[in-house]
């Protein structure tokens, strides 16, 4: 609910994913509201527990569930860099580049995934 074009007070309130917002025109209304929150406090809480439910189950959770352990596969190893040859990655060979940031001069081996690939492997930033 968005304030009303007269509303001079807003107060915000969060905790454990509830969030309550209070909008007065005076500082009597905002009494009153106030009032109103805290004698709902115990029902807006209930509410809440009753809406989260129960938490997901984590993976060692379910595996557990079916008799098994939980499988973490190690990210994939960074690609290793050779003098004088270009490092691959698992989309083939990566390009050297050049460029000035904000903090100086940086050279780097680019996946050639194409820019914005949700797989494009990171850079190899050289000193």
């Amino acid at each position: 609910m968005a304030a009303n074009a007269t509303t001079k007070i807003q107060v915000n309130y969060g905790k454990d994913g509830v969030l309550v917002n209070v909008y007065a025109d005076n500082q009597g209304e905002l009494e009153t509201l106030l009032a109103s929150v805290q004698d709902l406090s115990s029902l807006i809480n209930s509410v809440n527990g009753s809406l989260r439910g129960t938490p997901a189950p984590t993976v060692a959770s379910v595996a557990e569930a079916f008799g098994g352990q939980p499988v973490i596969t190690p990210p994939p190893a960074q690609p290793q860099v050779v003098e004088g040859q270009a490092p691959t990655c698992k989309h083939g060979n990566m390009t050297y580049r050049t460029g000035t940031s904000a903090r100086g001069p940086w050279k780097a081996w680019m996946c050639s995934a194409p820019k914005g690939a949700v797989d494009k492997c990171d850079p190899i930033f050289l000193r």
